[in-house]
């Protein structure tokens, strides 16, 4: 599959994201914070829905991904646009060379993503040597209510004309982790039939407090725990968990 179809597919996928609350939270908190600058580092940033809304509302915006293929996608939809952002093939746990920033950004609960705890802190270390002192850095994650109460031995599936889905949901190994099976069937356009590819994915979440403990020693002031990109604390069925804090 070329990775405009892959690209295609994955926007599929996020077609119902969040990302305008995204967008709306981080300009309230940059300006409750007092952070007058704009020039803003998202990470993990995929196929650049995010990262060419955030240029398009005036942010100096660099973005950066693990996966070339997703870079290239969002190169051409920022082109598309007729913007130029710089965007980075990088390991967020190994992020280094990209000068500061006022805030940092980890969204759509790409944090997840990470394996092993010591990836985590050294996502934060490497986070914090990227702001600006007094700088904030603003992510999302699963709550663990989602993990074990949504996602475990669960079936979610989507049967559109273009492309459907089917996502098994299944305990990862280690604790208030998943693992996500999808197999997905994409309509060709010349041929009328159907092309089916496998995807394993692995996500694994912590308690509020765990994350809030590897901020403080990574030199972060939490400053925010917000509910499901709202206003409000978590409560046991929050869903989404966002963290606000600053160097």
């Amino acid at each position: 599959m070329t990775y405009e179809r892959f690209a295609y597919v994955y926007d599929e996928l996020m077609k119902d994201a969040p990302y305008e609350k995204w967008l709306l939270i981080l300009t309230a908190k940059l300006e409750q914070y007092g952070i007058e600058g704009k020039k803003v580092l998202d990470l993990a940033c995929g196929t650049g829905e995010i990262t060419v809304e955030l240029a398009q509302h005036g942010f100096d915006v660099s973005g950066v991904d693990l996966s070339d293929e997703m870079l290239m996608v969002a190169n051409e939809k920022a082109a598309k646009q007729g913007l130029s952002i710089p965007l980075f093939q990088q390991d967020m746990a190994e992020l280094e060379g990209l000068g500061l920033y006022d805030c940092v950004t980890i969204f759509c609960d790409s944090l997840n993503y990470l394996r092993e705890e010591a990836d985590i802190v050294k996502t934060f270390n490497r986070v914090h040597d990227h702001l600006k002192e007094g700088g904030l850095f603003l992510f999302d994650v699963h709550s663990i209510y989602k993990m074990e109460e949504i996602f475990h031995n669960n079936t979610f599936a989507v049967n559109d004309e273009e492309v459907s889905y089917i996502w098994d949901s299944f305990p990862g190994e280690e604790p208030y982790s998943v693992e996500h099976d999808l197999s997905f069937f994409v309509r060709d356009d010349q041929s009328g039939l159907y092309d089916r590819f496998d995807e394993l994915h692995y996500q694994r979440t912590y308690p509020i407090q765990q994350y809030k403990q590897w901020l403080q020693q990574a030199g972060f002031e939490t400053l925010d725990i917000l509910a499901d990109l709202e206003e409000k604390p978590p409560v046991n069925e929050t869903e989404r968990i966002l963290f606000v804090a600053r160097k």
